[in-house]
């Protein structure tokens, strides 16, 4: 009996290093594991038989051991000895008991081993309904909730505990409503439900939002006797705020008896979900002992909800009171100091991380990776980026993300290249990154190749297609991308909507871009600013302006963006009248502070109307300093109606403000051009070298069967240029015969006549229309009426009178 004593002391402690050798044969065949690695097995030497020993020890004595050292190896994550310790109950000949096996078969669940659980499960003549109970659990915790159900429905006999496994594995795993109608079959079934029961049948509710199912649960509940329980009312509160019964979760959280730190909590969180943070804020001042968790919560609403300086005040009043920050602290504030540009505030907490942590977490790591490439620190994010030792998906999305925001889209694709997985976000930023800085044909490429690789596009990733597609002036393409938004049911999302509604107006088709405005299930303001913005450019003006009445009519409040296409679309439409009210109604009506793009939209409304002195005096009455866009549009009024004087202060001050922009001094150039004074011109024209400025050639493209042709001024690149510039030709031949005279008045060089007309044939919009013209009117590349040439940018009423009779003569 000593030895026997002796041995289980030596062999069991969990701190004595155990003299362990192989498996033997018998334990082989009898234990139901597959190793993928050789696992040890105790030595007995020098200590009597297993089989004798048993006899000398008492059973319950061995069972509670067995049962002790199998909970250790789960603390310790020590599988394999959890298995060492199942194969000597199995050599040892001990009759385990079912509490033993079903310990056995829990420990295997938990290290993740379904199969070897399983297995031993399936090898019991009795199985009980803990063994079911504790398989449906794991086969729940590891999202196998089909086999886990057909379990369930296998047993015989069901109590409470299993249908909770069952109702909380469904819960869990998003099936809200398989949970709700399996606790109805419990009742049915007249089995008594517990507390676990109604916070795991209500948490199913509330991820559903099936408000009329847990308010008849709450009714439940109540009867039964369990409204007083803290977990209960717990997941009442969070129920009731995720179904946006505020009022409901408010009366629960004060009816409560008790409260715990979950419940205040779930009470913060709720009310910042719902966007109250006022009331979130009331709660958390009011708890007399404010938890961690708490102050992590508040922080972190008013960062999300950019209520920034709130979030700062409280990380500093943490600060004061000593609180301990966590890794969860940093990234909210860290997110606050992001979005506000608070570099400097952002690296000091930086560098307080680094002296209280050995190591930065990968949390705390993205965080800091997202405030560098807000803030533009590039440089920075990369260096942090490279030294991380950890790198998951996050991370890289924050790297990519922050060069493509500040225009390093080339940089962005070799990070992109490296990635070994991507996300439909990592896919969406790139795409939208190169659509919105110009790179429309690499944008389209790289959605294709997205498509090709497997990944499924979202209504964002769309967006950016078709914002690729009108700066390309594609509309073919857009019109396959639409059809290809339509089959993935993708054609309710507003942001897809609202980008296709611009990129069919940016291609000319009006009609188009109002139907899928129409049809669009929800219109918000950027969907109404879109559509008016369509109908302006377009010369729609007073159409425009009846969607903006109608935009009214429907509630729908006007912001600056929508005033900018109002002005527009006056502006186009020579609406000045209209204009100068809705120009005064932004600021009386709508307290919407013009801003110099709404001022440079003005001026260009009346210098359009010829009333420049007016534009002139809205200039000098702006109450901040004028801009570049302002001074530009008074220059453009004064270049129409011959306001030379005014064109050239106009043109002079544009060349203070922007130095480098070559249009600026083109411009100048071009205005005293116009008056004759060639000697000023040359001075521009020297200035501009003497400081590096290069004009960059116009370029224009047309798309022909679905393949973009592009044309610069004087082009020689193209290979069908020459019979473009024969084709024009014989085409201005053809159409001054019908009395057409070609103006010349905007070619400002000092030369001939004819050369100046000669100017204007090789001008890059020409050359792409006479091009789209050409193709058109050849006999065997004859197109069908429903694929005429698409030109960007959009042409000027003359050139389009000049197509249209072109085209009817062909």
């Amino acid at each position: 009996m000593k030895n026997v004593a002796s041995w289980v002391s030596a062999c069991w402690l969990p701190s004595k290093r155990l003299q362990l050798f192989s498996w033997s044969s018998a334990a082989e065949s009898v234990l139901p594991l597959q190793m993928e690695e050789e696992v040890p097995f105790f030595d007995f030497s020098g200590g009597v038989h297993c089989s004798e020993s048993l006899s000398m020890v008492d059973a319950r004595a061995m069972g509670r051991r067995y049962a002790e050292e199998l909970q250790d190896c789960v603390e310790m994550g020590s599988c394999s000895n959890a298995r060492i310790i199942h194969a000597h109950i199995i050599t040892s000949g001990f009759n385990a008991r079912s509490f033993i096996l079903n310990r056995i078969i829990d420990v295997y669940a938990k290290f993740g081993r379904l199969h070897d659980a399983r297995q031993l499960f399936e090898k019991r003549l009795r199985r009980d309904v803990v063994a079911h109970t504790t398989l449906i659990a794991a086969y729940s915790k590891h999202g196998q909730v089909g086999t886990a159900r057909e379990l369930f429905d296998g047993m015989l006999i069901r109590d409470v505990v299993s249908y909770n496994a069952m109702i909380s594995g469904h819960a869990q795993n998003g099936q809200g409503y398989s949970a709700i109608q399996l606790f109805l079959e419990m009742a049915r079934n007249e089995v008594r439900p517990d507390d676990f029961t109604f916070t795991s049948v209500l948490s199913a509710c509330g991820s559903v939002t099936d408000k009329n199912s847990g308010m008849q649960i709450h009714s439940r509940l109540v009867k039964a006797g369990f409204g007083r329980i803290v977990s209960v009312g717990n997941a009442l509160v969070s129920m009731y705020m995720k179904c946006d019964l505020v009022a409901s979760a408010h009366q629960v959280f004060g009816e409560m008896p008790q409260k715990d730190e979950f419940t205040w909590i779930t009470v913060i969180t709720g009310y910042v979900k719902s966007g109250n943070l006022e009331a979130s804020r009331q709660v958390f001042d009011g708890m007399t002992k404010k938890f961690h968790l708490a102050w992590n919560a508040i922080i972190a609403g008013y960062a999300q909800f950019g209520c920034y300086r709130e979030a700062l005040e409280l990380f500093g009043t943490m600060l004061e009171e000593g609180i301990k920050l966590d890794e969860f602290t940093f990234t909210s504030i860290l997110s606050a100091f992001a979005n506000c540009g608070f570099i400097r505030e952002g690296m000091e907490v930086h560098g307080y991380i680094l002296r209280r942590e050995t190591r930065l977490s990968l949390h705390a790591c993205n965080a800091l990776l997202s405030l560098y490439t807000k803030c533009g620190k590039l440089d920075v994010a990369m260096k942090l980026f490279n030294r991380m030792s950890e790198r998951d998906l996050v991370s890289w999305n924050a790297i990519v993300c922050g060069y493509v925001d500040f225009g390093e889209v080339l940089v962005a694709r070799k990070l992109f290249e490296k990635m070994s997985e991507r996300s439909v976000l990592t896919w969406t930023v790139m795409i939208s990154g190169y659509a919105q800085h110009g790179y429309g044909e690499e944008a389209l490429k790289l959605f294709n190749r997205m498509q090709h690789e497997g990944t499924k596009p979202c209504d964002f990733t769309f967006a950016g297609a078709f914002t690729a597609c009108a700066t390309l002036g594609a509309l073919r393409h857009g019109h396959q991308l639409h059809s290809q938004l339509i089959q993935l049911g993708l054609d309710s999302s507003i942001s897809a909507g609202n980008a296709l509604v611009t990129m069919y107006a940016r291609c000319g088709a009006v009609d188009a871009a109002h139907q899928a405005f129409c049809t669009m299930p929800h219109a918000d303001s950027v969907s109404w600013n879109a559509m008016i913005a369509a109908l302006g450019q377009h010369g729609y003006g007073e159409e425009a302006l009846k969607l903006f009445e109608q935009m009214l009519h429907e509630g729908i409040e006007p912001d600056r963006i929508t005033f900018l296409t109002v002005l527009s679309a006056c502006s186009h439409a020579g609406l000045v009248e209209e204009g100068c009210k809705y120009f005064k109604s932004m600021s009386q009506d709508y307290g919407i502070r013009p801003g110099s793009d709404h001022y440079a939209r003005f001026i260009d409304l009346l210098g359009r109307a010829g009333r420049i002195t007016e534009a002139k005096e809205v200039l000098d009455s702006m109450p901040t300093k004028p801009d570049s866009l302002v001074w530009e549009s008074l220059l453009a009024g004064c270049r129409i109606h011959g306001n030379m004087e005014l064109g050239i202060q106009a043109a002079e001050k544009l060349l203070e403000l922007r130095p480098q922009h070559d249009g600026t001094y083109v411009l100048l150039s071009n205005m005293y051009a116009a008056v004759g004074k060639w000697g000023e011109v040359a001075r521009v024209r020297q200035v501009m070298k003497d400081r590096g400025v290069k004009k960059e050639p116009g370029c224009s493209w047309v798309d022909v069967e679905n393949q973009v042709h592009v044309f610069l001024v004087d082009d020689t690149a193209h290979p069908e240029v020459k019979n473009v510039y024969i084709f024009l030709d014989m085409l201005g031949a053809a159409i001054r015969k019908l009395g057409y005279i070609p103006d010349t008045k905007f070619v400002l060089h000092d030369v001939k006549l004819n050369q100046k007309e000669y100017s204007l044939s090789t001008h890059s919009e020409k050359l792409a229309i006479g091009y789209g013209l050409a193709f058109a009117s050849h006999p065997r590349n004859a197109l069908p009426p429903a694929a005429s040439p698409q030109l960007t940018p959009r042409l000027p009423s003359e050139m389009l009178f000049v197509i249209s009779l072109a085209l009817s003569l062909s």
